[in-house]
């Protein structure tokens, strides 16, 4: 029996299943092939897989359903592939439970690494005390923040949005769903705060991201943000 990490790949072509099966069998997975919605919620109950990638349009339904049905019971790593690239696509997606979205034509080397990131969060240690990335420590037990060896010192909303990202690190989540997590539900909707604040933790943790061309706080723009992995 395999070892390999079985990764549920639901699309109606069959050049990218073709194409899916063999990047994730390079990157040591097993693919499990769906050309349908009905397929892919079929083997995903019967034999759960490790995580997910789903095209959004599928000939019997949304893979935006697929993924709210899959979420209701499994928190497997979902990823949404698809062709359309809208903010409005994007949030439905990560509203209904996708921890990421991919946008066709794909480079392999990324899908993999977020697949490889989702998977991470996922497996990893809950009570994590400790996170670090590109000279940035977070430490969530004492709640301090060191970049360089420096200690940072962050409000603490901006400690609360810092671990938020960090401890879902490798996700891209939505304006709303950070909103909501950091400030509450009554401010769901105040995209310019987090906004706001974000900036203002860029300048803390990133002093010199401009000069390196890496950021830890990674926008996509008009959808949410991600904690680089």
């Amino acid at each position: 029996m395999s070892d390999r990490r079985r990764i549920l790949v639901c699309d109606d072509e069959p050049q990218i299943l073709r194409a899916l099966k063999v990047i994730l069998r390079e990157a040591g997975f097993e693919a499990v092939l769906a050309e349908t919605a009905e397929e892919a919620l079929d083997r995903a109950a019967v034999h759960p897989p490790d995580g997910a990638i789903i095209d959004l349009v599928l000939p019997d339904g949304d893979g935006v359903e697929v993924c709210r049905q899959i979420r209701g019971w499994s928190q497997m790593p979902i990823i949404v592939l698809s062709a359309v690239g809208d903010e409005d696509a994007k949030v439905r997606a990560l509203e209904a439970g996708a921890d990421d979205y991919v946008t066709k034509p794909f480079g392999a080397r990324e899908l993999v690494a977020r697949l490889e990131a989702a998977l991470r969060r996922v497996q990893g240690p809950a009570d994590e005390p400790r996170i670090a990335a590109e000279g940035l420590e977070l430490d969530l037990a004492a709640h301090t923040v060191r970049r360089d060896g420096e200690e940072v010192h962050l409000t603490p909303i901006e400690f609360r949005l810092l671990e938020t990202l960090a401890r879902n690190r490798g996700r891209l989540m939505t304006h709303r769903a950070l909103l909501i997590e950091v400030w509450g539900p009554e401010y769901a909707d105040d995209v310019t705060v987090l906004r706001g604040h974000i900036a203002n933790l860029r300048r803390k943790i990133e002093p010199s991201a401009g000069a390196r061309g890496f950021s830890i706080i990674c926008t996509d723009p008009g959808v949410g943000y991600r904690f680089a992995a």
